[in-house]
């Protein structure tokens, strides 16, 4: 009988601290990641570190490689004035089918709720600080986009993004998960709602995807959810399937998150799921601490070993 497929889902006692919050207390956060598994086996990695509103929000993102997924060893930041932006969220990393490297960084306005995503490509990680910017998904007056998730399926290019109306004052916190795809990974058609929060549910207020895979052939999503305004910022997991053949639209499970931190108000979130070549996966996430900041985590998730078969005992001729 076939294993059942592994799932990337955090399972907290097993992870270590990749990243500290740059402080204690409330409103400090390392995390926001975004992982990519190099040709070498070692891991580069996007992650945004943020300050408490009244101290600048979201600082700047840093570049790190790492050998093993669990020590980090910075690269290279881009900060927030690279942008002009108020603020600055969850990145995407990305290699392109040509081997060159893009970051796609979520910006925000400048007294405004509005936000928006440049891109930096470079030959290498390392350049990618000093790259020419180029705005991919500008958003609108009517809606705020940001947190791009990326997945290049054949000559496909397709874009998950968190999607934040603006039409309702002090309401700018709902949000759905929108479908984009692309030839290039720069000039994006939007494809529709991809997954949206359930009445009633865990996940009403909002929804975000945060990673997305294959289970069993068929597009799989791992997203950020919240009940209520009152959740923003500590969402926790939820685990949502799509189709063999569909990219857009996905399906939430269950009534209750799969995955959330033990302190405070649970959150576990922007999970980054590295699939590995022995069929598991290496995970980065943020989380919420004992203190109320923000810590970037990792945990390594093996597959499954298949249980011995039991042998046959010998019969009296020495056959089976």
């Amino acid at each position: 009988m076939p294993l059942s497929p592994l799932l990337p889902l955090p399972r907290w006692d097993d992870a270590t601290v990749a990243v500290a919050p740059p402080g204690s207390g409330a409103g400090h956060w390392a995390g926001a990641p975004s992982a990519v598994l190099d040709a070498d086996g070692s891991y580069l990695l996007a992650y945004r570190m943020r300050a408490p509103l009244a101290a600048g929000r979201g600082l700047s993102v840093v570049l790190a490689r790492s050998a093993d997924g669990t020590t980090v060893h910075p690269v290279g930041e881009v900060t927030k004035d690279r942008f002009g932006a108020e603020s600055l969220e969850r990145p995407a990393l990305v290699r392109t089918p040509e081997g060159r490297w893009r970051l796609y960084i979520s910006c925000a306005t400048t007294g405004s709720k509005h936000w928006w995503v440049d891109v930096l490509e470079a030959a290498t990680p390392e350049e990618l600080p000093v790259a020419p910017r180029r705005t991919v998904l500008p958003g609108d007056a009517t809606h705020a986009v940001k947190d791009p998730v990326i997945v290049v399926d054949g000559g496909t290019w397709h874009l998950w993004a968190s999607v934040h109306p603006l039409d309702v004052a002090g309401q700018e916190d709902r949000m759905t998960t929108e479908h984009y795809t692309s030839p290039d990974g720069l000039d994006w058609t939007h494809r529709g709602t991809a997954l949206a929060g359930r009445a009633g549910r865990w996940d009403a207020r909002g929804v975000r995807v945060s990673a997305v895979f294959r289970v069993d052939g068929r597009w799989s999503a791992t997203y950020d959810g919240r009940a209520s305004a009152g959740e923003n910022w500590e969402e926790r997991t939820g685990l949502a399937y799509g189709t063999a053949d569909a990219a857009d639209g996905f399906t939430p499970q269950g009534g209750e998150p799969v995955a959330r931190s033990p302190h405070g108000p649970g959150g576990l979130r922007y999970l980054s799921a590295v699939g590995r070549p022995d069929g598991g996966y290496r995970l980065f996430y943020e989380a919420t601490r004992a203190d109320g900041a923000h810590e970037l985590r990792t945990e390594l998730l093996r597959p499954p070993v298949p249980a011995q078969q039991p042998v046959p005992a010998a019969g009296p001729d020495g056959t089976a």
